[in-house]
């Protein structure tokens, strides 16, 4: 008997399809054909001006032309180091056009770790802002290949009033270029005379994008996607969200789009359905009810920190949030507490939606599982996406467990990554063959599944912090800490936050001679400034003499959780 006939969450699928029939196409050749479609309908909006479906096509194969011209061939692998910008659509998928390979790094990534993406893919070019071209610079000058970099500029997307604003503000922050010949401007590239595209022939078993993450080790890895990955959840996703079409809808796009959440759901599925990508360049609480009060998107994907903020805005007393379609939250686990505090909030606000958890990780793109529209289970994040199965399985085993018992949860779908980048060992670890004959994704985390199909994350085995939604390594942090003249030992831990889910704290123990004092904490902390990205930096730095330890001689880091907990119901 197949394992889809007897899936017992099928039951709870409604009117949801139990499969999907998917193209064997690139992802722009899906875009493009929704642009042919419906070439009036705006593609995206951007500092309040729009882009029909049919310039956006046209964009694509300028940049594609443009990139072309620069050599980037087929099977090239090009950085995107930007934040939600025009361009940065615009290059994404223009790569895809000619069949290149795109990799997806934050901006706001230290020198280092850019430094390392470009080794790691051994990048041709790479595009970001302005505002990041010293730093992107810096990376290149350490990095072993020596990419092409692509600068583009926020203005050159703006109104021209809205130029005028952004110069006396934003502006004014970014530094000037350099005079020289270290890079290209990006509208210069697309000014300069194109070539002629090769065939549009594309393979969508091929790799198409590479996003980066711990993996399941906690060291860093390229995750490589194919177009068919990317497609294969955009369609799940249109499915599982209840509505048979998104023509004309509208998708708050605030998730970056160097995360798999917020490249394949908030760009790459509004896309493939029909519906405005609102790109958000940079969020914050300030802005956030000014969106949803002018904007009025229809669908909301976003992390449990996104939803703690909407609780805090300012400004949204009398808004009618009748508009929403739907409201979603994945890249980490939403508490009971906060889902019951946000669906209050959308029923005072009439909204007709409540908040729908899913659950998904990197390695397939983003979400394979979604609650279903009508029906909730308290604490489960969910059943599958058609075509997607889940099993529980014995920990560092391929045995699957019984309903209700806790173990690995594993999955197998047609949005599984194609594995690591040149990283056969870490593949084989997280992609196994069971005896069913399927290819199973070892999640790393902890869970269970109840009898009627509903799955329940419980924790993550392999350690890991995430804080607003992106994954913090701790043993990356710690590498890094212990790197300087004056620290001993270190261990990084997370402490539970009301906003941002989980805060970076680290303890030091310094080496012999050297006292604890604010000056040498402000000192760690500038250092870690140059190491450590933005979003992964310690709130606190504690110095300790000793740090515990377990009987054979590791770092006790669960001793140092337990006291932070209970430092924390102390103080509440």
């Amino acid at each position: 008997m197949s394992i889809s006939s007897t899936a017992p969450w099928l039951n709870y699928y409604g009117s949801m399809p139990h499969t999907i029939d998917y193209p064997r196409i690139t992802m722009c050749q899906f875009v493009t054909r929704t642009a042919s479609a419906l070439p009036s309908l705006t593609a995206y909006e951007f500092m309040n001006r729009k882009t029909s479906f049919a310039v956006f096509a046209a964009r694509i194969d300028k940049a594609a032309r443009a990139l072309y011209a620069l050599g980037i061939r087929k099977g090239d692998r090009v950085t995107i180091c930007m934040p939600n910008a025009p361009q940065a659509l615009d290059c994404f998928y223009a790569l895809n056009r000619i069949g290149a390979v795109s990799c997806m790094v934050h901006p706001l990534s230290a020198e280092r770790e850019i430094t390392f993406y470009l080794d790691l893919s051994d990048s041709k070019a790479i595009l970001t802002l302005d505002r990041f071209c010293g730093k992107v610079q810096a990376a290149i000058a350490c990095a072993k290949c020596k990419p092409l970099l692509l600068i583009a500029q926020l203005q050159t997307e703006l109104s021209p009033l809205m130029r005028v604003g952004y110069a006396l503000t934003e502006g004014r922050k970014t530094p000037k270029l350099p005079k020289d010949t270290s890079y290209i401007l990006w509208q210069d590239a697309l000014c300069a005379p194109s070539q002629t595209l090769p065939p549009d022939d594309g393979d969508c078993d091929d790799c198409a994008s590479i996003l980066f993450s711990g993996g399941t080790t906690g060291t860093q890895k390229g995750i490589c996607l194919s177009n068919y990955n990317f497609n294969a959840l955009a369609l799940q996703t249109i499915a599982a969200s209840g509505y048979d079409c998104l023509h004309g809808c509208s998708m708050l796009s605030v998730m970056p789009v160097f995360h798999g959440f917020g490249l394949g759901i908030g760009i790459h599925t509004a896309l493939v359905g029909g519906a405005k990508c609102i790109l958000v360049p940079t969020f914050s609480i300030k802005t956030y009810a000014k969106l949803l009060r002018k904007k009025r998107p229809n669908f909301i994907p976003g992390v449990p920190t996104l939803f703690e903020a909407l609780l805090r805005a300012d400004g949204l007393e009398k808004v009618d949030m009748s508009f929403l379609m739907g409201v979603f939250s994945g890249g980490d686990s939403l508490s009971v507490e906060l889902k019951q505090k946000v669906d209050a909030f959308l029923q005072a606000h009439n909204a007709p939606v409540q908040i729908r958890e899913g659950y998904g990780t990197t390695e397939c793109v983003t979400a394979s599982c979604l609650t279903p529209k009508d029906y909730a289970r308290c604490g489960s994040i969910g059943i599958p996406f058609p075509d997607t199965y889940y099993k529980i399985v014995k920990v560092d085993t391929t045995q699957e467990v019984d309903a209700n018992t806790e173990g690995e949860i594993c999955l197998s779908g047609p949005s599984v990554m194609l594995g690591y980048l040149d990283n056969p060992d870490e593949t084989a670890q997280v992609l196994k063959r069971h005896n069913d004959g399927r290819i199973w994704l070892h999640t790393g985390d902890l869970g269970m599944m109840d009898a009627d199909g509903f799955i329940y994350f419980r924790q993550r085995i392999k350690r890991m912090i995430i804080t607003s939604g992106f994954n913090v390594y701790p043993g990356q942090l710690e590498n890094i800490l212990d790197g300087h003249e004056k620290v001993l030992l270190s261990c990084v831990i997370g402490v539970k936050d009301p906003y941002k889910m989980q805060r970076v704290k680290a303890f030091v123990v310094l080496k012999s001679g050297i006292s604890p004092s604010d000056a040498v904490r402000q000192e760690l902390l500038a250092y870690c400034k140059k190491h450590i990205a933005k979003y992964a930096m310690p709130y606190q730095i504690e110095f300790r003499e000793e740090l515990p330890k377990t009987l054979v001689g590791k770092v006790a880091y669960r001793i140092l959780e337990e006291e932070a907990a209970q430092k924390e119901t102390q103080d509440a």
